[in-house]
């Protein structure tokens, strides 16, 4: 009897207790709906979500709301007097509903930098945040691309190289699909064939994107594209506009190091289509019109539409300009054929706009039906289309072909000029120079020979004497020059600096000291070089004024400063060397 009203004591404690916390969330829901209400009533179009994110250990009994705004037009204002003014508004907005609420916020363009810069812990806590708000669907994709990208690498681990977010995730543009990719390293898998390798990741992968839409209950289309590491690449040295679109306008969500260094490499344009990547680009457009006649939808909304699109690309990549997307496509060939270069008819330009607006229309449902008379029509635009695109090709071949020569006949000139240190560069002396290096044996003697073919070609140019072949001849022999001779410099250089540099170890690290005219360069740990001095030398050879610097300002200096040709070493260095290495030092000779 005495059990029971225990019991029935416990249960009541139960009810009374859940009572309470019921009260406790409504009126928090309560609060958190005002803040949200007063917020959005203040910013309006500019909050890209409000989410309410897990509680840290050190705010007990606070409410972690985030808050992300689109700066994406704002230009007046610098981005952190935007975000220390909305920040303000936020808090106070926050504190207003309740004292207990701690506001975190975000721009969106700060957002996608701390992606860039492999700091991945805010968007990880929007992950596993609840989402309040997300007009565009922006917190959703975060939220599912965080889930399904935690599954990937606890699977598979060390082998995920990039997890990336595509499209317009981060755009502030309203995402009607989430895009990710991820790339696998395969460049050391022996037991299975590549193509089976990525079967079998593909299937495994997407089908742990089915998971993370069950488990975030994201109604979103979720896209997921997998690429092995080798294919990635290929496709990048291959020109394919696909990869160069992931390249410039993806956001990595996590990186080993490899996303990135290709995204800047691509930003600084050392990453350029080959020439037979551009000639595939040019045919694709002829080969897929031979089979226009036999599809009408799918003729419009694929093959015309690509047999523009990609022979346009194509001329702007013989141009010069690195793979484009569709949509700028078309600016860059007004841009640059029609207004700067007077190469085209704006006509034709109106042409790659019309068709691909017909493609959009498609796609996006805005038409229903097409008729047999409009392919006419456009295929017959497309033909004409590739007929003046072919010929724009030739005068951008004779166009780059000029440029080519000139830049050939300069750059072969300055980089023998850079060799033999001349201020002034003139024919006589640089052949001299040529000569004294292969008289030397520094230089093989086919180079000599090959420098005044290369600096004969600009007049045999003009002359018009020399033909496609010699033309790619000239291009081929300039490479192999002009990277011969860097490498001659790099080398000579290293042998320079050689005789400034001091080896030092103190405490099982390895230190250099480089001793310039009056400068001094100070490298705590040549393994790492994270920590660089620099002082200057005086007249007692001892090292004063030391102040911190870093390797950037060291390379600047060797590469703009005479490197001395004798160093001399005297008391008072070494007594600068223990001081600042420690009176252990072991000085190293030929290391």
């Amino acid at each position: 009897m005495k059990s029971q009203k225990v019991e029935q004591g416990i249960e009541a404690i139960k009810e009374e207790n859940l009572d309470e916390i019921k009260k406790n969330l409504q009126e928090a829901k309560a609060k958190i709906d005002k803040f949200q209400k007063n917020l959005l009533k203040k910013f309006d179009k500019y909050i890209a979500g409000i989410a309410l994110l897990p509680p840290k250990k050190e705010d007990k009994g606070k409410v972690d709301l985030f808050v992300l705004f689109d700066d994406s037009d704002s230009k007046k204002m610098h981005k952190l007097e935007l975000k220390d003014r909305l920040f303000s508004i936020t808090k106070s907005i926050a504190e207003e509903a309740d004292k207990n609420f701690v506001v975190e916020l975000a721009l969106l363009s700060e957002l996608k930098q701390d992606c860039f810069d492999s700091k991945w812990e805010l968007i990880g806590l929007v992950g596993i945040g609840m989402i309040l708000y997300d007009p565009n669907h922006l917190l959703a994709a975060v939220k599912i691309s965080e889930v399904h990208k935690n599954m990937v690498l606890k699977k598979f681990d060390k082998y995920i190289v990039s997890y990336v977010a595509a499209g317009s995730l981060f755009r502030g543009e309203k995402a009607n699909d989430i895009d990710v990719y991820v790339i696998v390293d395969d460049t050391d898998v022996k037991r299975m064939p590549r193509f089976e390798l990525k079967e079998k990741l593909r299937a495994i992968i997407i089908s742990q994107g089915f998971e993370a839409s069950a488990i975030t209950k994201v109604d979103k289309k979720f896209h997921i594209q997998v690429y092995i590491l080798t294919d990635f690449w290929e496709g990048i040295k291959d020109a394919n506009p696909v990869f160069f679109t992931f390249l410039r306008d993806g956001v990595p969500l996590y990186d080993r190091g490899v996303f990135m260094p290709w995204k800047l490499m691509l930003e600084m344009g050392r990453i350029k289509p080959s020439p037979e990547a551009i000639d595939v680009f040019m045919s694709t457009g002829e080969r897929i019109l031979e089979s226009v006649q036999y599809r009408l939808r799918d003729i419009l909304e694929k093959d015309i539409y690509w047999a523009v699109l990609n022979p346009s690309q194509a001329a702007l990549m013989l141009y010069g300009v690195n793979p484009p997307t569709p949509k700028e496509t078309i600016d860059l060939m007004e841009d640059i054929f029609v207004k700067k270069e007077k190469l085209l008819e704006k006509k034709y330009v109106d042409t790659l706009a019309k068709i691909r607006k017909f493609y959009k229309d498609l796609e996006h449902e805005k038409i229903k039906k097409i008729t047999g008379k409009e392919v006419d029509e456009m295929l017959k635009e497309s033909e004409d289309y590739l007929a003046r695109i072919r010929k724009l090709f030739d005068q951008i071949e004779k166009k780059k072909e000029e440029e080519d020569i000139i830049q050939i006949y300069d750059a072969s000139r300055k980089i023998i000029g850079d060799v033999l240190a001349l201020n002034k560069i003139n024919s006589k002396d640089l052949e001299k120079g040529i000569s004294k290096l292969v008289s030397k044996g520094e230089l093989d003697k086919k180079f000599s020979v090959m420098f005044k073919d290369l600096t004969n070609a600009k007049n045999e140019y003009k002359k018009g004497k020399l033909s496609r072949a010699e033309i790619d001849k000239i291009r081929k022999d300039s490479r192999l020059f002009i990277r011969t001779l860097l490498d001659y410099i790099q080398f000579k250089r290293a042998r320079e600096l050689e005789r400034v540099t001091i080896r030092v170890k103190c405490d099982n690290k390895l230190g250099e000291v480089m001793l310039f005219d009056n400068t001094a360069f100070i490298i705590e740990d040549s393994a790492k070089k994270d920590k660089i001095g620099k002082g200057k030398i005086g007249s007692d050879g001892s090292i004063i004024n030391i102040e911190q610097s870093n390797l950037e300002e060291l390379e600047n200096f060797i590469a703009k400063e005479k490197i001395p040709k004798n160093v001399f070493i005297k008391e008072k260095t070494f007594e600068s060397l223990k001081t600042i290495f420690g009176k252990d030092i072991e000085i190293l000779v030929g290391y």
